[in-house]
This record gives C-alpha cells, structure tokens and sequence, in this order.
C-alpha cells in the first residue's frame, strides 16, 4: 500500500535526522542545525525559498559536514527527488531548479518545503536538540 505524502515527509525527515545523530556526535554542529532547521520556515516565509536556500549556502565555509550545508541538501534532496509527487522531481541542484522554475512550479515547492520542514524540525528537536541539564542523548 503506497504511503501518503505526509507519512513520506515523515520517514525522509526521520531517516536524514537519524543519519545525522549516528554520523555527527558534534554537540556544536547539531545543536546549530536544529537551530536552523527551527529558523528556516519563517526565513522562506519572510523572503521566499530561492533566497533562504541561498542564504544557507552563502553561509557554507567549503565544508560539507556545516549544518547550514546539511540542512540545505536534506532540502534538496527532499524537493529534487525522483517521484512523482517532487516539485524538482529528477533534478540536480535545487538553485538551478529554484531559478529556472515557474511561478507555479516554485510555489508548489515552496509549500512542499514547508511541509517537510514542520517534520524534519520535529525530529531535529527530538533527537539533536540537547535536554536541559542532561547533555546529549
């Protein structure tokens, strides 16, 4: 049975939240993703997808493992992959599709963004976001 698309948001935010607390046990770079993971929805509502995705990668320092970078591929990855339901569907690089998309077409995944982020937030504060008094989990 296929699954909706809100429980597809679900499991892709999981899976990437998950990956990150297994693969990253730098407390400095989770605590700064859930930070922008929870800063991220107002900053597209405020100025649009195109321009919070550029300003997650203009913050990047040539380092794959930054949370701003992070953050923006999980992004990409959700809005870029390759079903039928993607906004980007099969596309590469988020930016060019952002530029090279219609209005439609970037309204579309611009609501799709913020739908997967109510998830990924979510997840990034349950299992990055310290415990008061407690450190790590």
């Amino acid at each position: 049975m296929k699954k909706s698309i809100n429980q597809q948001r679900a499991k892709n935010a999981f899976e990437q939240v998950k990956k990150l607390q297994e693969n990253n046990n730098d407390s400095a770079t989770r605590s700064n993703y859930v930070s922008y993971v929870e800063n991220l929805p107002t900053m597209i509502l405020i100025n649009g997808l195109g321009q919070a995705m550029a300003t997650l990668l203009a913050q990047v320092e040539n380092d794959e493992t930054d949370p701003h970078y992070l953050l923006y591929d999980h992004v990409q990855k959700w809005l870029c992959r390759d079903d039928q339901s993607a906004p980007f569907r099969g596309k590469k690089d988020l930016m060019e599709a952002i530029v090279s998309s219609s209005r439609e077409e970037y309204i579309k995944a611009q609501a799709e963004a913020l739908a997967y982020l109510e998830w990924l937030k979510k997840f990034a504060v349950a299992f990055l976001k310290p415990r008061d008094g407690k450190g790590e989990e």
